[in-house]
């Protein structure tokens, strides 16, 4: 298994030199075992062509040890694994997208036969390749112009699901510490069922009278085991006794409701001290 940042999806130093790739519809494709079938729009705001190429790999969100969400690939998947990589193909897999113009990927599901009731998981990427960047510090007497070919990833999931799914996460060894600032929130999260828990999570500080001091709410996505960190902006903190609740629930506002599993809201809550 191989652990990326999530932050790598879109290459930085491309980011940092304004480079812009094809704008991306949907951010998540789910296929019904009935259809079999799913699309991707793309548009190309850009004043060059963008040439496109299309893959796939088995990969899941997980945390590394320091809470952070990276993105953990299988390149070679057992008959275990949830995995949809191998048996889901896009038309076309390269073309050109004009400037100002759109295309559509036609995605096409060929499961094996016999496969079990759940949610299969594959992650699509969209690699675009645009204009140049004029490289800057070359000498005017060497008459030669250079330039950066930019390319832009853009990764986002594609999903399955065939017969019965149901979803579900329990939440355990919530803790907090006070980091400058900030209130750091820990939690083990642990996906239930036969599909992968997509949801929210929703942090709240709160005092002695029940009043919410400070506050979060971040999208998130179980697959497996993981152990995110939260920071929760908490300025100065008189001393003091507090209490950290935690709520986990599958309403997604980035997401149709159709889409989303449903399964019952999951809370905990732990105290905090400000010595």
């Amino acid at each position: 298994m191989k652990p990326t940042r999530l932050s790598m999806v879109l290459l930085l130093w491309a980011a940092r030199l304004g480079a812009q790739g094809v704008v991306i519809a949907p951010h998540a494709v789910f296929i019904d075992a009935r259809t079999r079938s799913g699309a991707v729009l793309l548009y190309n705001p850009n004043p060059d062509p963008a040439e496109v190429a299309i893959s796939f790999f088995f990969g899941y969100p997980a945390t590394d040890s320091a809470g952070r969400i990276v993105v953990r690939t299988v390149e070679h998947p057992d008959s275990t694994s949830p995995s949809a990589a191998s048996w889901i193909q896009a038309f076309p897999r390269r073309l050109t997208v004009p400037p100002l113009e759109r295309q559509t990927i036609r995605l096409l599901a060929s499961p094996p036969p016999g496969l079990a009731d759940g949610e299969y998981w594959a992650r699509l990427v969209i690699s675009a390749k645009g204009g140049q960047l004029p490289v800057t510090g070359v000498a005017d007497t060497a008459k030669v112009k250079v330039g950066l070919t930019l390319e832009v990833r853009t990764i986002i999931g594609v999903f399955y699901r065939k017969g019965a799914v149901r979803t579900g996460v329990t939440l355990s060894g919530l803790r907090t510490a006070v980091v400058g600032d900030s209130l750091a929130v820990w939690a083990r999260l642990t996906q239930q069922g036969n599909a992968a828990y997509i949801g929210s999570a929703h942090a709240a500080l709160l005092d002695s009278t029940g009043k919410t001091l400070a506050e979060l709410k971040a999208p998130i996505g179980v697959y497996d085991a993981m152990e995110p960190r939260w920071a929760l902006p908490i300025g100065a903190l008189a001393p003091g006794r507090y209490r950290l609740r935690l709520d986990l629930s599958t309403g997604r506002d980035d997401l149709a409701p159709e889409l989303v599993l449903p399964s019952p809201p999951v809370r905990d809550s732990v105290e905090v001290r400000v010595p």
